[in-house]
């Protein structure tokens, strides 16, 4: 008995015999022959190059809300309509939000009623975590006198401004002080509320003012940011022209403030107060050592033909860069003109 293999060779003999073609067949059966003994699994003509997953690939690290300038007031309507306005959109929105920050004045007097109102309001939507900064409006309850009207000639109208930091606190779960630092996603947040105004040290006015203890404070905090690690300070009236010290309605102290942030990089300081308007003004002050950027309003953006405009700052930290957009929570628009990218350096 012969086996397949000589079979098949004896028949390849014949065929070349009779065809002429015996070295075309001889070929076909090694071809043939090696196919079914050795070939490998047919492969692709190209593989893919896998996708990189090394770091520094700019992964986004924090995204966030600043609300300034809310002016909630029990009693009325049109800043209670703005608010809700902005919860909406962010309670649904386009781009992940990992917590929000008031970034002062959030209530327009200080008011236990406007606490109220705003604890009422932020329980009907489901939101990321919430912190606050304290404003020069948080502190005006002592300019109420006892049948609820404004009266300047009875201030402090049997009210102090530790009454309204309390209440402050005392919403947003401070201990001891109203400013604080957290850290969010391994973002530094710092919060530089006010600590005093027109009842305690009425030579301020309308501007923040902040102790040595608070100074100091802050010097000690920014010691983790030797590395260059972003820092976002949030701080509520606007800073002075450069190498000068502010007044009523801007941060008195800051000479030492801009000294203390002086040897870091990478630091974003956010304020509020002014109520700039997003679509018609510049809010990227680069005259400081580090990026400063302003705020609009939700209760009362100022400039505007449209009634029912409130605005807000959403800002996003990457690896490799911060990007600061615009929004306009009454039609739930980007404003294209307020976008700054800004690189980590």
């Amino acid at each position: 008995m012969i086996s397949r293999r000589q079979f098949l060779k004896r028949l390849l003999s014949a065929a070349a015999a009779l065809t002429g073609g015996g070295f075309l067949l001889t070929q076909a059966l090694k071809s043939r022959e090696k196919a079914s003994v050795a070939a490998p699994p047919a492969q692709p003509s190209h593989t893919p190059e896998p996708t990189p997953t090394a770091p520094g690939t700019n992964q986004l690290l924090l995204s966030f809300f600043l609300l300034s300038d809310v002016h909630l007031s029990n009693g009325v309507s049109a800043m209670t309509d703005k608010f809700h306005s902005a919860l909406k959109d962010i309670s649904d929105f386009e781009s992940p939000v990992d917590t929000i920050v008031f970034g002062g004045d959030v209530t327009d007097m200080g008011r236990e009623q406007d606490y109220k109102l705003l604890r009422n309001i932020l329980d009907k939507y489901k939101l990321p975590p919430i912190h606050g900064n304290m404003g020069n409006h948080d502190y005006y309850d002592i300019w109420i006198n006892g049948k609820g009207e404004w009266s300047v000639d009875t201030l402090p109208n049997g009210k102090t401004d530790a009454m309204a930091r309390e209440r402050f606190m005392k919403f947003f779960g401070y201990k001891d002080k109203p400013y604080k630092d957290i850290w969010v996603n391994d973002i530094h947040l710092i919060l530089m509320s006010q600590e005093a105004y027109a009842q305690e040290k009425p030579e301020v006015g309308e501007g923040a003012w902040y102790s040595d203890e608070q100074l100091a404070w802050l010097e000690n905090v920014m010691k983790v940011h030797e590395d260059g690690k972003p820092a976002v300070i949030f701080i509520h009236q606007p800073l002075p022209a450069p190498d000068m010290d502010g007044r009523t309605h801007q941060m008195i102290r800051a000479k030492a403030f801009r000294e203390i942030l002086k040897p870091y990089r990478n630091v974003f300081v956010l304020s509020g107060h002014t109520h700039r308007n997003f679509a018609t003004e510049n809010h990227y002050n680069t005259q400081n050592t580090f990026h400063w950027l302003n705020n609009a309003s939700v209760g009362k953006t100022r400039s505007s033909d449209n009634p029912n405009v409130a605005q807000g700052m959403y800002v996003q930290i990457y690896e490799k860069e911060v990007i600061v957009r615009g929004r306009e929570f009454s039609d739930r628009t980007w404003i294209e003109s307020a976008k700054y990218t800004i690189p980590i350096v």
